[in-house]
Parts: structure tokens; C-alpha cells; sequence
């Protein structure tokens, strides 16, 4: 494959066997493959950004307001140049909401996983927010049903696994850029923690990701297209057979960088208790465990969010 495949998921209803085999071939070989045919309708993607868009224009000392302190960035407003790629020494140009899954309050991962916060400047966020977290949620277990096909395990594999799992939705927005030859960009180069990502409005140019022989390969989908990649956990999980794929997101040139970008990415993480132990079909001669030790999906966690400094 000389480029970042698109495929369109209703095919794994009318032809899964082949759906599966060339979804399982796009991740061994880049980590990413675009999704269309989701059904997501473009209206709520177009309002979900509309209200994104309402609160970051919102004064600093408003979006402060809903700022965590020691919070880890799990719920409500980080400002910017707070996050910092692992092993960078410049933060990234973005400032960013945090959404995450909405669980009783005496449910048993209540600890891990607080109460959401809603701007109150902008009544409709709630809604819009929380609808496309469902809908993503929704078309993540999709894609993650076919990956276990493709690996060798039920179809339902993910399902419980994910049910009460610790996903946020992120809008990001990266402000104008002003200053020429800054050293920062606006998403350093790294890889995400959780099973799958999936970005809505991956359409705006400055996604890039790391191809196996090191070129940096811009990424730039279609408007219909959900771009959904392989994070640090089914990487671990799967013994690499799926890679967790090194990308970034770069400043634009000229005139461009003047301009706001905005994406919105879904984090799909596992149940917080999930234990991270290497499939034993993903195990072979050529491929030994490289992981001996488990570890839970909170216990990982943790331990890269005080890499990225959110912690």
C-alpha cells in the first residue's frame, strides 16, 4: 500500500470476509485507514463544531472557569500550552475539552472516571457533545468487532470489554499562529494511549503520520471520512501486530498558519479494570510476547499521562 486506505464500513455487513481481511491489512501495514459509509449524518458533525467553536472563542477568564486543577485534563477545559508530546520540549498550540463516558455516580469506576462538566455560557454543548461521544462510541465497537475477526476472536470479543470504558471526546482548537520559526508545533509528534482513536474533521491539511520507512506521509480525508487509528493499548495487546503509529499534526504554511484549525478525535479506551495481557493469537515463533508483565488499562493510564504532563 502506497497511501493511507479509505474503506467504507457497510461493507462489513455485505462483504465481511473481504471487509475484515483489507481493514486487517491497512492497520499491520500504517496504524490508520479512513472510514466512510458511517452514517454519521454531516449535520451533527457541522453543529457538534458549531458549539466547539462558540466556547473557544469564549474570553480566557471564562474558559478557565472549567479548568480542573490536578485534574489530569479527564474532564472539562486544559488550557493552552498545557499538553507536551512525549519526550518533546515544547508544548503543543492547542487548547482542548475534555468529554468523557456518563456513569451513575455510584458505579464502581466512579473514582476513575468524574462527572462531566458543561459550559453553562453555551446551553446546547451538553447535547451536542454528548451525542457524537455516543455516536463514535457507537462506530468504534464497529471497527473493533472487525479487528477481532481479523485476529481470530469472536466478534463480540471488545464488547464487554469497552461497555464502561474510560473514552473521551476531545474538541481541540489550535489557535492562529503569529510568530514565524516558532520551535512548538501544533500536535508534536506521538502516539495515542488508547485502543482506537477516531478524528472527526481530519478534512483541514496538517496530519501527518510516520510510514515504516520513516516519511512523514500527509493525511488529509475527506469530509464524509472518520480517520480511525491504532493506540499505545491494542498495540500492547495485539503484540504489535496492529502499530500504534507515530503522527502529528504540523504548522501550515505562510498565510495558512494564520488561520484556527480544529479537529475533534473520540480516545476509545477499554474498561478501567480491563487487564492489558498479550493475546495469545496475536503470540507466534516469529513474534514472542514482548510484554511478560499485564497491566490494567487505568494503571497505564496513568503512567502516560504524567509523560504528556497532564499528570
Amino acid at each position: 500500500m502506497s497511501q493511507i486506505p479509505t474503506l467504507d464500513i457497510r461493507r462489513f455487513d455485505t462483504d465481511r470476509e473481504a471487509f475484515v481481511a483489507e481493514l486487517g491489512a491497512a492497520y499491520r501495514e500504517w496504524g490508520f485507514a479512513g472510514i466512510n459509509g458511517h452514517g454519521i449524518p454531516a449535520e451533527q458533525i457541522d453543529q457538534s463544531y458549531d458549539v466547539f467553536k462558540r466556547f473557544f472563542a469564549l474570553p480566557e477568564e471564562v474558559k478557565r472557569k472549567y479548568h480542573v486543577p490536578g485534574g489530569g485534563g479527564a474532564r472539562g477545559y486544559t488550557p493552552f500550552g498545557v499538553e507536551t508530546a512525549k519526550g518533546a520540549k515544547h508544548f503543543d498550540l492547542k487548547e482542548f475539552w475534555h468529554v468523557g463516558r456518563e456513569i451513575p455516580r455510584d458505579s464502581k469506576y466512579a473514582a476513575e472516571m468524574p462527572a462531566n462538566l458543561w459550559p453553562d455560557e453555551i446551553p446546547e454543548f451538553r447535547e451536542q457533545a454528548y451525542g457524537l461521544y455516543t455516536t463514535l462510541d457507537q462506530l468504534g465497537s464497529r471497527v473493533l468487532s472487525a479487528l477481532a475477526l481479523h485476529i481470530g476472536l469472536p466478534q463480540t470479543y471488545f464488547a464487554d470489554k469497552t461497555d464502561f470504558g474510560n473514552s473521551i471526546l476531545r474538541p481541540i482548537h489550535y489557535p492562529p499562529i503569529t510568530a514565524d520559526d516558532i520551535p512548538n508545533e501544533r500536535a508534536g509528534a506521538h502516539e495515542d494511549i488508547n485502543l482506537i482513536t477516531l478524528l472527526v474533521g481530519a478534512s483541514a491539511a496538517g496530519l501527518e503520520v510516520k510510514s515504516r520507512k520513516g516519511e512523514w506521509v500527509p493525511f488529509t480525508a475527506d469530509a464524509d471520512t472518520i480517520v480511525v487509528n491504532i493506540g499505545d493499548m491494542l498495540q500492547r495487546l495485539t503484540n504489535h501486530v496492529y502499530p500504534s503509529t507515530t503522527h502529528r499534526v504540523v504548522n501550515p504554511p505562510g498565510e495558512k498558519a494564520r488561520q484556527p484549525r480544529y479537529s475533534t478525535p473520540f480516545f476509545l479506551h477499554p474498561n478501567p479494570d480491563f487487564l492489558i495481557d498479550v493475546l495469545p493469537s496475536t503470540i507466534s515463533a516469529d513474534n514472542p510476547s514482548r510484554y511478560p508483565e499485564p497491566i490494567t488499562a487505568q494503571g497505564y493510564l496513568e503512567e502516560r499521562l504524567r509523560e504528556i504532563k497532564l499528570k
